[in-house]
C-alpha cells in the first residue's frame, strides 16, 4: 500500500493491513511498547548498505570508514564494524565511541578542523590509521606531539579542491574556497614537499570531502581529478602516498527519489586508483543509516486556526533538528492508514516553545487523530545524534530491529539524567549541609 505522499516506504518498511511495519513488526506496537518519541532502526537495511558500498569498490583495496557523526549509537557502530568497516571520527568522544563499539583503531581516521592536543595524544596512543590534518598549525602541533612521544604520526592532508557540490544547503557544502574545511591544493602540495622529512610525520595519504547529500557523481570526479594531479606531481618529486580518501556525502532519496549511484562513481574512481597503486578510503554516513531509520511521534492535538491546520506531536526539533536547521525534508506519514480520512494541508509541529519547532510545513497528510502515531521517514542520520535537551526535554529511546526482534539499544533519558553533574552551591552565609540538585 502506498504512503499518503504517494511514494513507497524505504525497503524494510512496508504496510501490513494498513499499518506501517519494520521487517514485519508493527511500528504502532513499537510506539506502544517503548513510548514516543522513538527512533527505530532497521539493522538489516543498514548492513545491506554497508555491503553495497564495499562491493561497489571491491576492485581496489578499500576501507569503508563509516562517519560516526551521522549516528553514533554504540549498537549500530558495533554491527557496522563487525562487517569490516572502520570509522571516520571528528572528536575525542567519537574516538571513545568507536573503540568501545569494537572498531579496531587501525580502521579509524580522525578528521575535524579543531583537534586539540588531548585529541592528538589520544589518537596516537590508540594507534589510529591516520589523522586528516586541516591546517598548517594543526600539522605543526601534531608533529610536536608525535616527536615528544617518540613516534611518527600517520597523516593525510585534507585538501580543499574548490569544487562545488551541488544545490544542498550552504551549511553542508564543504569543498568550496570559502569553507573552513581543508587546505588549498597549492598549499597542501607545498606542505607535502617541505615536510616530507619531518621526524614527527608519516605522510600516508590525501583526504578530500566536498560536502553532504550529493546526488551526482560529477563533483566527486572533479575533486578526484584535482587531487590525483597533485598526487602525480608528488610522486615525481619522490613523495609516495598510499591512499586517497574521497570522503562521503553520498546523498539519499528523502522524497522517494533515487539515491546516489555508488556503482557509477566506482567506475570513474577505481581504474584511476589502480593504475597508481593507491588504496581508497570512503566515509559514508547518511547513505548507510538515513533511510533505515524512522522517528515515531504521537499526535497530541489537531489544532485548527484560520487558514492553517497544525498537527501537534510529542516529537519536534529537540528530536530531529534537520527541518529547522537545514530546511531538511522528511516524508511524514501516519503509521495507521485511516481509509476515508480527509487529506489536509498542515504543519506538523512539536511541543517545543519555538516557532522553528516543526518536522514539516505545508504538507498534505491524511488527517490523523490524537493518539495516532506518525512516522518521520529517513531519519536515521543526523537525528538522535543532533538531539538536544532544550526545554529540559529528555532525549528519546532507540530501538534496533535485528533478526525480526526489537532490541532497546538506548533507554529514554530520565529526569535525573537531565541534571547529572549539576550542583546547587550553598548560598553565601547560609548554614552548611545543603544538597546539590544531583550528585550522580
Amino acid at each position: 500500500m502506498a504512503t499518503p505522499s504517494g511514494a513507497a516506504p524505504a525497503p524494510g518498511f512496508a504496510r501490513v493491513d494498513g499499518v506501517l511495519t519494520c521487517r514485519g513488526l508493527s511500528l504502532e506496537r513499537l510506539a506502544h511498547d517503548f513510548g514516543t518519541p522513538l527512533y527505530v532502526y532497521d539493522l538489516e537495511g543498514i548492513e545491506e548498505r554497508v555491503r553495497r558500498t564495499q562491493a561497489a569498490f571491491r576492485d581496489v583495496p578499500t576501507l569503508v570508514a563509516y562517519s560516526v557523526k551521522a549516528n553514533g549509537s554504540l549498537a549500530l557502530l558495533n554491527r557496522i564494524g563487525a562487517l569490516g568497516a572502520g570509522a571516520d571520527i571528528v572528536s575525542l568522544g567519537e574516538l571513545h565511541r568507536a573503540l568501545r563499539a569494537g572498531i579496531p583503531a587501525d580502521r579509524i581516521v580522525f578528521a575535524g578542523v579543531g583537534k586539540t592536543e588531548e585529541e592528538l595524544e589520544a589518537g596516537l596512543g590508540a594507534g589510529i590509521r591516520a589523522f586528516h590534518v586541516e591546517s598548517r598549525g594543526e600539522l605543526d602541533l601534531l608533529s610536536e606531539v608525535a616527536r615528544r612521544r617518540g613516534v611518527r604520526a600517520p597523516v593525510g592532508l585534507r585538501v580543499n579542491p574548490d569544487v562545488s557540490s551541488g544545490d544542498g544547503h550552504e551549511y553542508i557544502r564543504t569543498g568550496h574556497a570559502r569553507s573552513k574545511f581543508g587546505i588549498p591544493l597549492n598549499e597542501a602540495e607545498h606542505l607535502y614537499l617541505s615536510r616530507a622529512d619531518d621526524p614527527g610525520l608519516d605522510f600516508r595519504g590525501v583526504d578530500v570531502h566536498i560536502g553532504s547529500q550529493i546526488l551526482e557523481t560529477g563533483p566527486f570526479l572533479r575533486a578526484l581529478g584535482a587531487v590525483l594531479d597533485m598526487v602525480d606531481r608528488l610522486i615525481e618529486a619522490g613523495v609516495h602516498l598510499r591512499y586517497v580518501d574521497l570522503g562521503g556525502g553520498f546523498g539519499v532519496g528523502y522524497d522517494g527519489e533515487p539515491g546516489f549511484d555508488l556503482e557509477a562513481l566506482a567506475k570513474g574512481v577505481v581504474p584511476r586508483l589502480k593504475e597508481r597503486g593507491l588504496q581508497l578510503v570512503v566515509e559514508p554516513g547518511r547513505s548507510i543509516v538515513a533511510e533505515p531509520g524512522v522517528l515515531l511521534t504521537k499526535v497530541l492535538f489537531v489544532k485548527e486556526t484560520p487558514g492553517r491546520t497544525f498537527v501537534v506531536g510529542d516529537g519536534g526539533m529537540t528530536e530531529l533538528v534537520r527541518p529547522s536547521l537545514y530546511g531538511g525534508f522528511h516524508r511524514v506519514t501516519p503509521v495507521r492508514w485511516r481509509e476515508g480520512a480527509p487529506e489536509v494541508l498542515s504543519d506538523i509541529v512539536g511541543p517545543v516553545c519555538e516557532s522553528g519547532d516543526f518536522l514539516a510545513r505545508d504538507r498534505t497528510i491524511r488527517l490523523p487523530e490524537p493518539g495516532d502515531v506518525l512516522a518521520v521517514e529517513a531519519a536515521g542520520a543526523y537525528g538522535f545524534t543532533m538531539a538536544s535537551n532544550y526545554n529540559a526535554r529528555r532525549r528519546p529511546a532507540e530501538v534496533m530491529i535485528e533478526d525480526g526482534k526489537p532490541v532497546l539499544i538506548r533507554s529514554r533519558e530520565t529526569f535525573d539524567d537531565l541534571m547529572r553533574g549539576e550542583v546547587i552551591p550553598p548560598q553565601p552565609g547560609a548554614p552548611s549541609g545543603g544538597r546539590g540538585a544531583s550528585g550522580a
